[in-house]
């Protein structure tokens, strides 16, 4: 019995010993856990010692080519707010000083809180309340800020716009979402970035390096100064400034020519890939979406039926029409389906078909390639594919020529998104061979004709049709298009100014520029003309199955060492003649003179207030 009771007071004695060494080892985890692990405690002490304010860096300013300011910044303040240190206060004086009600002060608050919408949220951290004061209120709100413990002013820039040209190209900025902060740990809840055009696309350029000013504060959170004289600040560093290859007087000038209307004028300067001018129709002014009313205005502009958000130039996708006869001639005669001694007929349509089509207007029969380029022939280039599709002397099947055609097209910059330095560039279509076995059990060049003069399928922008005029005045390579010419203090990437060559050579490159010549000297174009300028063109009439046809022109001058190459490509606007060339004659006078001529003044006019609808073209009561 004596030996039972002290065998159970030996257990006791090492139970109750392993309970407290248990509970020590529970206690020292704790303390670590608080100590080392979680920063709870040392956040507050530091908040309660320290200030740290966020120094906000200067964007980079954007410039055109010519050295003209376009996008720099101004004054503007933000509240601020640490959580933890807000007391009671006068919440309505407050909101009356800012302009807001009760009920959008507790709905900012709460959205403060929320890590759903702000997942860097802590009390002990510094939060955007407000941003984008004036100077005015910042210093109605600075007189009474002692009235609002826990609140706090703090400066920072807003982008102020130059010119009320150029919003899809310049782009703009917003406050950054959920995703932005995820992806990012630059950014916090209040801070803003690109959302669009260069501002997007430079983002991490322009943004710079934020700064941090650590102030000493005392028991009652006044501030008393600097942290040891200010040895442990960070100073911000200012984003790179930008130069554009922008022309911002040739982009006014095609804005202003473009009015009333839907489409896009894109120009090259082609031996180097840099867009002198980038017009998207309608547009809006950039500076709408600045300041507090950016998502009001933007919310404007999103339901517009006019669509004045969409980038046409990179982001419409239309059937190139004729402006795309160049590609066919270049892939016949590299195949050597056909040479400049080849003859084709027409008689007023593609006879190779039994309807007759596609149709076509009057002019000599038979006729070579440049001549065919020259009166836009749709016969010629019908014939073109259907010797290079349907004859088994080059291909052993419609398969494998067809994706020989295909690949000519991806080389020429078609199909593809090309590069451009600008977010959201669509790719436009080119189909394979895939595309059509999906939908025929069998077909030949007569299924899919339409695609010899850029109807059909194939889809294309204004800036890959660009791209081709690019091309063929430099006989045979590109650099891909971008609008950004340099960068402060580094270079510009390789792909920007790497050639990119086709798979055509520069013999055949020279025969439809003779062909295009041809077409200004005494085709379609004749009304591209300048006097002392060679100018080479190519008309294209886009048939368009939701309403009137697209008037679409491609060109590039002087016909030797070209200096310029434009698109322009008017939705509804019916002939390429019509719209086209004369808008592309204007815009190719004004860069390669400097100005309107006398003569011209006239039809500057006449097409600035012409009005282009879907369904209705209306000109001025006068002779174009």
């Amino acid at each position: 019995m004596e030996n039972n009771v002290k065998y159970a007071l030996e257990n006791r004695r090492y139970v109750i010993g392993g309970a407290v060494v248990l509970l020590v080892l529970i206690f020292i985890i704790r303390l670590f856990f608080l100590q080392v692990v979680n920063n709870d405690y040392k956040a507050w002490a530091d908040s309660n010692a320290f200030l740290k304010k966020t120094l906000n860096p200067s964007r980079g300013i954007i410039y055109d080519r010519n050295g003209k300011l376009l996008v720099y910044n101004q004054p503007s303040y933000e509240v601020m707010l640490i959580m933890r240190e807000i007391q009671p206060f006068d919440t309505l004086d407050f909101c009356n000083i800012l302009s807001i009600t009760k009920e959008q002060f507790e709905k900012r608050i709460a959205d403060i809180k929320n890590r759903r919408i702000n997942p860097g949220y802590s009390s002990y951290v510094p939060q955007v309340f407000m941003n984008h004061l004036s100077a005015q209120e910042c210093g109605v709100l600075q007189e009474k800020l002692y009235k609002f413990p826990g609140f706090y002013i703090q400066n920072r820039t807003v982008r102020e716009y130059e010119y009320p040209y150029g919003a899809h190209l310049l782009g703009n900025i917003g406050e950054v979402n959920r995703g932005d902060i995820e992806k990012d740990p630059y950014y916090v809840q209040g801070d803003n970035s690109g959302r669009s055009g260069v501002e997007q696309s430079y983002e991490k350029v322009l943004r710079g390096v934020k700064g941090v000013e650590i102030l000493l504060r005392d028991a009652h959170g006044r501030i008393k100064g600097r942290y040891e004289e200010g040895r442990h600040d960070v100073a911000p560093v200012s984003g790179k400034n930008l130069t554009l290859s922008i022309d911002m007087e040739l982009q006014a000038l095609g804005e202003k020519l473009m009015r009333n209307k839907r489409g896009s004028i894109v120009m090259i300067e082609p031996e180097t890939g840099e867009v002198l001018c980038m017009v998207s129709s309608p547009t809006y002014d950039p500076s709408l979406l600045v300041g507090r009313q950016r998502g009001k205005n933007h919310v404007m502009l999103a339901k517009n039926s006019d669509t004045p958000l969409l980038n046409r130039a990179i982001m419409g996708k239309y059937p190139p029409g004729s402006t795309f006869k160049p590609t066919q001639a270049l892939t016949f005669l590299q195949e050597g389906v056909i040479t400049t001694e080849t003859l084709y007929t027409c008689a007023h349509g593609y006879t190779g078909s039994r309807n007759g089509k596609p149709a076509c207007h009057g002019h000599a029969s038979p006729l070579n390639v440049t001549y065919a380029l020259a009166t836009s022939c749709n016969s010629f280039f019908c014939w073109g594919l259907r010797d290079m599709i349907d004859s088994r002397k080059r291909y052993p099947n419609v398969e494998e020529a067809f994706e020989v055609w295909k690949d000519y097209l991806v080389s020429m910059g078609y199909g593809y998104q090309l590069g451009v330095d600008l977010p959201s560039e669509k790719r436009g279509f080119i189909p394979n061979s895939k595309y059509y076995d999906k939908y025929y059990s069998r077909w030949s060049s007569s299924t899919i004709i339409s695609i010899a003069i850029g109807q059909g399928e194939v889809l294309a922008t204004p800036l890959q049709i660009c791209n081709l005029a690019a091309t063929i005045a430099n006989r045979g390579y590109f650099v891909t298009p971008h609008v950004v010419k340099e960068i402060q203090d580094m270079p510009l990437d390789t792909l920007y100014t790497n050639k990119r060559h086709t798979m055509v050579e520069r013999r055949n490159y020279e025969i439809v520029a003779e062909g295009m010549r041809n077409a200004v000297l005494g085709g379609t174009c004749t009304r591209a003309a300048i006097p002392g300028i060679e100018v080479c063109g190519k008309t294209g009439t886009a048939e368009n199955p939701h309403g009137k046809d697209h008037s679409a022109f491609i060109g590039f001058a002087p016909y030797q060492n070209p200096k310029v190459a434009i698109c322009v490509y008017v939705e509804n606007g019916g002939f390429g003649a019509t719209y086209g060339v004369p808008i592309g004659k204007l815009m190719m006078e004004k860069y390669l003179k400097g100005e309107i001529s006398e003569e011209n003044k006239l039809l500057e006019e006449t097409m600035s207030n012409a009005v282009v609808s879907p369904n209705v073209l209306s000109l001025p009561n006068r002779e174009l």
